[in-house]
């Protein structure tokens, strides 16, 4: 089993599929605060939902009202498991922290090489540990 060692941005541990997003992506406009899903038509990935999912982002685009989106998606239960960044993203991680204190699930915010994230399966599952490894599960669960 191969083990990336990512930085850890917000501790935690998670288990989920992978979805690695092709481009970039701005979360405000470009995911449903409710549902989850990729409300953004000119996304690759347009449709498909986030929650729970370990997802790997290239990168956000850049609005501060992102960290917002961020905090309701944990609010409403339609938020990733993880989140996985090839270029950390403060305000994104922000909202995290923001819904820590607001007592929401807290979930692992952890940079990783888009390189590295390159060596695990789409829609593999992907466990991300306190300590910022991910590694593939392989086997039952």
């Amino acid at each position: 089993m191969d083990v990336v060692n990512g930085r850890t941005l917000i501790a935690g541990a998670a288990v989920g599929p992978l979805l690695r997003l092709t481009h970039p992506i701005s979360f405000w406009g470009g995911v449903d605060p409710v549902t989850g899903r990729i409300v953004d038509p000119r996304h690759p990935q347009f449709g498909a939902s986030i929650g729970g999912t370990v997802l790997a982002v290239p990168s956000a685009v850049g609005s501060s009202s992102s960290s917002a989106i961020m905090l309701e998606l944990l609010r409403e239960g339609s938020a990733p498991a993880a989140i996985l960044m090839g270029k950390p993203d403060a305000i994104l991680a922000l909202g995290v922290v923001v819904g820590r204190e607001l007592g929401y699930a807290t979930i692992p915010v952890v940079e990783v090489s888009p390189s590295d994230l390159a060596s695990f399966r789409d829609g593999a599952v992907i466990e991300v540990d306190a300590e910022g490894r991910v590694f593939e599960r392989v086997g039952p669960e």
